[in-house]
């Protein structure tokens, strides 16, 4: 008789010890649902809970996506399904000679992946019987007698292709972002699924919440309470998928920020966004975004975006990038007169313009910055650019920043206004764009 995923978390023999407590209750509902198991009344309630369906599931699903807060035991819950794939579903028959299955394990880098990976090797090590089926190990691969290899990948669309995989399993997808692309983590998931299709293989996407946009919010907003067959969506606070956790350190977190505890914890997907836009001169100059967050006394520079071309085209693009923020509001330097507003306007995006010039943004920016209140992306572009600086003192005393001649500094800019308006609203928790 075949292993479950059941018998992997209740066999005294496998890893009961670990997972057969009430405290694990929850997540043996949803792996049970998820395998298309027969599932208990109790399994049953909770299954219905987490999901928000209203009926069992009519079998087993192809992908499943976990919005669970933090602390919720999603890692180990990513590792004992690893472990289950690798170890208990044989493909060798439809595998090619020197062909092995992959089950892959994908995060924002290769550091944050090893964390499953750890807890992957954990499960293996307390298990005689598993540990006898490893042929090879090192710290970012496991090879077994069965051709099947646990390895660790960085969330690439480029360098995911060419494996044959088993299984997928994307830690932490609402928080993958690659500067070079403008919708990343679909890319990387559209690379996957091809390499899943002969094996039939298993998708699970885990995360705490984020921004309402990205592919975690795409399918939550398709599949979320409904009977679909092929993907299952589940939503949890960490309390609910782990009732260990001190309830005093939620409590905290919700002091300190209510905000951010809504998605750290609550589970609850974040829409406090704020932008600042920079429209483009003429010349070399960009035309610019800079979307960012606060979380309790930091200011979190999410996302930058700088182009040149078609000044409408390039409204209505990032137009479209505001509404996947559920940005609706968005605040501008008055460079481009009553334009940027009045087009912005045609896509339902409103304006609002700076009530101060870019010297003085660098300037209300500069104290967050350098206490290190500041969160940037890592781009080379826009440290340079702020690296370039210049700053000058009048005779009468009077502080001014700009670029040196012939330099640049359109996304500097807009980050820096991003900053500096919220520097001026210390209280606001919302997010917020600029241009």
């Amino acid at each position: 008789m075949s292993v479950t995923i059941r018998d992997l978390m209740t066999d005294p023999a496998l890893f009961g010890a670990q997972f057969a407590g009430e405290s694990w209750a929850n997540w043996r509902a949803l792996l049970a649902s998820f395998y298309g198991l027969d599932l208990t009344d109790d399994e049953h309630t909770n299954y219905l809970s987490l999901t928000g369906r209203s009926s069992l599931p009519p079998g087993a699903f192809d992908e499943l996506w976990l919005v669970v807060g933090r602390r919720g035991g999603k890692t180990q819950a990513a590792a004992l399904l690893a472990v289950f794939e690798a170890f208990f579903r044989d493909h060798s028959d439809k595998l090619s000679p020197g062909e092995v299955a992959t089950v892959m394990l994908l995060a924002a880098d290769r550091k944050q992946a090893r964390s499953v990976f750890r807890y992957i090797s954990g499960l293996i090590d307390s298990n005689p019987m598993l540990r006898a089926m490893v042929v090879r190990e090192d710290k970012e691969s496991i090879e077994l007698s069965n051709r099947t290899a646990i390895e660790v990948h960085t969330a690439s669309f480029r360098a995911t292709r060419g494996y044959t995989v088993s299984f997928c399993c994307a830690d932490e997808l609402a928080f993958w972002r690659a500067e070079d692309s403008a919708n990343p983590d679909h890319e990387i998931l559209n690379a996957i699924r091809p390499a899943m299709a002969t094996l039939e293989g298993k998708l699970v996407a885990l995360s705490s919440p984020y921004s309402k946009r990205g592919a975690l919010w795409d399918a939550y907003r398709r599949y979320y309470a409904t009977d679909d067959v092929h993907s299952l969506v589940a939503q949890a606070s960490s309390k609910t998928m782990n009732p260990s956790l001190p309830q005093r350190v939620i409590d905290q977190a919700y002091d300190r920020d209510p905000e951010s505890a809504k998605a750290e914890y609550g589970a609850q997907f974040r829409s406090d966004l704020e932008a600042f836009i920079d429209p483009a001169g003429g010349g070399q100059d960009e035309y610019t975004l800079a979307i960012g967050h606060r979380e309790d006394t930091c200011m979190v520079v999410d996302l930058i975006r700088a182009k040149r071309g078609v000044p409408a085209e390039i409204t209505a693009e990032y137009a479209a990038i505001l509404k996947a923020y559920s940005v609706h509001k968005a605040h501008s330097d008055k460079y481009a007169g009553s334009w940027p507003a009045d087009e912005f306007k045609k896509h339902g995006i409103t304006i609002e313009y700076s009530p101060k010039p870019r010297s003085e943004l660098y300037l209300d920016a500069l104290p967050a910055i350098t206490s290190g209140r500041v969160e940037l992306p890592p781009i080379d572009k826009l440290l340079a650019q702020f690296v370039g600086l210049e700053r000058k003192t009048s005779r009468t005393g009077r502080d001014s920043v700009n670029h040196s001649p012939g330099a640049h500094d359109d996304i500097a800019n807009a980050a820096a206004g991003l900053i500096a308006l919220n520097a001026q609203a210390p209280n606001r928790t919302d997010w917020r764009a600029l241009l």
